[in-house]
């Protein structure tokens, strides 16, 4: 019976620990970080995690340059994502920085993320008509912070906005707007 005064999630011992991980990583792919703080806040003892974690490597469940690649390459494939945001996304999913950023300019190699911004732009607008995109300033900030927080580059975006802009010389001298918290 469950301690009244005990909060939060059961303890697991090592072997319910093991059968945890298997069943959090057949929900969804997990860096090493993210699963080893999942664990954490289940384990009954601390070395428990790192004991786990162990057997899920060596069994092959479980690799950070596996995991980064397959999310790297669903990003650009599946929503088109400029490589600042993805190496970002992985970033927060614990990914290591350098296996990251190294893992990332592979999957980008020969990408041309002018073509993937001009995409994007039609893809997010292609409701509204294409003489009306873009008219005036507040308009192109709000493209420019979309397409930043897409992770493209400041000099990529300017010179997509222009091919799309009703008065491309706006773009002139474009300063880039401080983010303001316009979500997507």
């Amino acid at each position: 019976m469950k301690d009244p005064n005990q909060r939060g999630p059961k303890r697991l011992d090592r072997s319910s620990l093991y059968e945890y991980a298997l069943r959090s990583l057949g929900g969804r792919a997990q860096s090493i970080g993210e699963l080893r703080e999942r664990l954490r806040r289940r384990a009954e003892q601390e070395g428990d995690v790192d004991t786990v974690l162990t057997q899920l490597k060596e069994s092959g469940y479980l690799d950070d340059k596996r995991f980064a690649e397959s999310f790297a390459a669903a990003r650009l494939s599946n929503e088109k994502f400029g490589s600042s945001r993805v190496i970002r996304d992985l970033r927060q999913r614990r990914v290591a920085p350098t296996l990251a950023e190294g893992t990332v300019k592979q999957v980008y190699e020969g990408v041309d993320e002018s073509s993937l911004i001009e995409e994007w732009i039609r893809r997010k607008y292609r409701t509204a008509p294409r003489e009306d995109l873009f008219q005036d300033d507040k308009a192109l900030a709000s493209a420019y912070r979309r397409l930043a927080r897409a992770g493209f580059r400041t000099g990529e975006i300017v010179r997509a906005l222009k091919k799309f802009a009703k008065n491309p010389e706006l773009l002139d001298n474009f300063e880039p707007p401080e983010e303001d918290g316009d979500v997507e």
